[in-house]
């Protein structure tokens, strides 16, 4: 009899990298806190900024129930491909779309709940994108803003980060913490019409499954969740994970617990009302 032809496993694009190895260790677990505390209702319209592969507005979907309305935006196609790709978590259907945060493409008033997750840092034009993320909501709706604490409250991604820059040069490497100031993101609301604005700093250690196979999928996911890196990263070169291992084997060794990682992180969550 013959054999059935077994294929090998597709190797991960940047995206699904993203998807398979970031999201549940880091992004999922924080968007459970932003979402606990944005506590979103039922028949709500909530829209996710920054979405990339959905870890918000996955979960926002059965929050605000089959009466609401999620969507989702972000600028990678291919973040946004892995999102629609994903099952549904019941409740409100999703709706996906490619944009830009400082020129949204929806009608004033359009939200009762804006979310953004580890994205605000990452747009050029924040004073704009702020306003932006005002025009869209309803009169009395709110938003919710996770962005990283300032890089030495991060110490294990600082150093991730500071030597994937010097092994490429593709990426400004604490670009992740450079909105940790409590005081820039209180501003930047209160100039874009928000008020009751309130900022909380939040710790929360993340956990990795398999240390071995952190430096490979980092790398390889990298040119999905840093905008601008060039350079091997996005291939996944063997011979930059070989190097970064030989860099960061202490700090690694110093995380370890078991087989994976355990590693602390800090991040300042803001909630501010439209009107």
């Amino acid at each position: 009899m013959t054999q059935p032809t077994v294929l090998p496993r597709r190797p991960d694009t940047p995206a699904e990298a993203y998807e398979r190895f970031f999201v549940p260790a880091i992004f999922a677990p924080w968007a459970g806190e932003l979402l606990r505390r944005a506590a979103p209702r039922a028949g709500e319209r909530a829209f996710d900024l920054a979405c990339d592969t959905g870890a918000v507005a996955r979960h926002l979907a059965p929050l605000v129930g089959s009466a609401g309305r999620v969507v989702g935006l972000a600028r990678s196609p291919e973040m946004l491909a892995v999102a629609r790709g994903l099952p549904s978590l019941g409740g409100a259907a999703s709706t996906w779309c490619a944009g830009d945060a400082a020129t949204l493409p929806f009608a004033d008033g359009a939200f009762d709940l804006a979310l953004c997750q580890q994205g605000l840092q990452f747009v050029a034009d924040r004073a704009t994108a702020a306003r932006e993320l005002r025009r869209v909501l309803a009169p009395g709706g709110r938003t919710g803003v996770v962005v990283w604490r300032a890089a030495e409250h991060n110490p294990f991604f600082r150093e991730v980060n500071e030597t994937l820059a010097r092994h490429t040069g593709g990426h400004a490497p604490l670009a992740p913490f450079s909105l940790g100031d409590e005081g820039e993101l209180r501003s930047l609301l209160t100039d874009a019409g928000f008020r009751d604005v309130t900022v909380a700093q939040v710790a929360l250690t993340v956990r990795f499954p398999c240390a071995a196979d952190f430096l490979r999928l980092t790398v390889l996911s990298t040119a999905a969740s840093l905008p601008g890196l060039t350079g091997p990263a996005g291939a996944g070169d063997p011979e930059l994970v070989g190097a970064l291992g030989h860099a960061l084997s202490a700090t690694l060794r110093a995380h370890r617990v078991g087989r994976g990682l355990a590693v602390p992180t800090a991040a300042q969550i803001a909630f501010a009302k439209s009107s």
